[in-house]
């Protein structure tokens, strides 16, 4: 049975942030993650894609996100069950927790936090038939490497963030980009439409709306998108068709653990700890719900934060905590030397 602190069940950007501020209490992390190798969605789904909205980082690609987190936790020496699914939870009598996979590998920990993203998820596929067909034959649900696009022509149906960021992306490597939404009004950031705009009014991509694609041709390979504007049919040429409507979301074992769900997420606490409502048992990141939750990696490092201040106290309840900055405390270096603070400021005022 593997032991520790903190069991995190989630190895996207949150639960490995969270490593890093469980290190600095001293307390050792094991991460739980279904996917063959850290990183969650960031790695799975769109590691080349531009993240605009870290702190510090004018833009970052998701992948190099993801690189950072698990260097910055290193240090920290965490523990990793990869390619296994957490299945089930059970309590022990001393108050701790076993979380068993689905290959039957048990952990055992004071502590569990649900990090998990949108928990396991499919996409969403455009409804018509045929598409199948063309799977892995020009038709992607993700985009992992763009440059598989460069000098092609792309149509990428969708109205939300991720269809205008990765217009916005490829109009620069590939031959064409065609975006069609049904709708003339987009779901996405305001910047990100206006440059979708730009890119139009510049002859740079195609829009099409309000449109569908309703039928794909080809042989062996996608050779055809047809399109249904306002009953006029369009057929344009096409290399790949790449629909982006989106993840759904499916909380799988975890939903039978007996927590608080509301509309597949879990219900925590926010003005304390994101704890749920099973006492030592968190959440945090995108599958936790609370009044005026915002689904964006930086709230869930502030999560990850808070949350493990409150397993510090669970865990040692007759230490006092003191919060220290790093820049004060001093914090192992990536070279596994410890660099302190010089503090002369504090001289100072001493």
């Amino acid at each position: 049975m593997i032991k520790t602190d903190i069991l995190i069940i989630g190895a996207g950007p949150v639960g490995l942030f969270a490593v890093f501020e469980a290190g600095l209490l001293k307390m050792k992390c094991h991460l739980i993650d279904i996917l063959p190798k850290a990183g969650g969605q960031c790695i799975e789904l769109y590691p080349k894609k531009p993240i605009y909205d870290i702190p510090g980082y004018p833009e970052i690609l998701a992948g190099d996100l993801i690189n950072n987190l698990i260097e910055q936790g290193r240090q920290f020496e965490p523990g990793y069950t990869l390619g296994e699914k957490a299945e089930k939870l059970e309590k022990k009598s001393d108050g701790s927790f076993v979380i068993t996979t689905n290959k039957g590998t048990k952990h055992n920990a004071p502590i569990v936090v649900i990090a998990g993203g949108l928990g396991g998820f499919q996409p969403r596929k455009p409804n018509f038939e045929g598409i199948e067909e063309f799977e892995d034959k020009g038709v992607s649900y993700f985009i992992k490497e763009p440059s598989i696009y460069k000098d092609k022509n792309v149509v990428i149906s969708g109205g939300g963030d991720s269809a205008l960021d990765w217009t916005i992306e490829l109009a620069k490597i590939a031959k064409r980009v065609t975006l069609v939404h049904r709708r003339n009004e987009f779901r996405g950031a305001s910047d990100s439409v206006e440059k979708v705009q730009k890119l139009k009014n510049d002859n740079k991509i195609n829009l099409i709306t309000p449109a569908e694609v309703y039928k794909l041709k080809g042989s062996k390979h996608l050779e055809k998108v047809l399109i249904n504007k306002e009953n006029e049919e369009i057929e344009i040429s096409a290399d790949f068709f790449i629909p982006l409507f989106g993840l759904t979301p499916k909380l799988g074992s975890i939903s039978d653990w007996g927590l608080e769900i509301e509309k597949n997420s879990i219900v925590v606490n926010n003005s304390l700890d994101y704890q749920t409502n099973i006492p030592g048992v968190f959440a945090i990141g995108d599958i936790n719900t609370y009044p005026g939750k915002l689904n964006l990696i930086l709230c869930g490092f502030h999560e990850a934060a808070l949350m493990c201040q409150a397993a510090f106290k669970i865990i040692n309840p007759d230490k006092k905590f003191i919060l220290k900055y790093t820049t004060v405390s001093g914090v192992a270096g990536f070279d596994g030397s410890l660099k302190k603070a010089e503090g002369s400021v504090l001289k100072s005022i001493k």
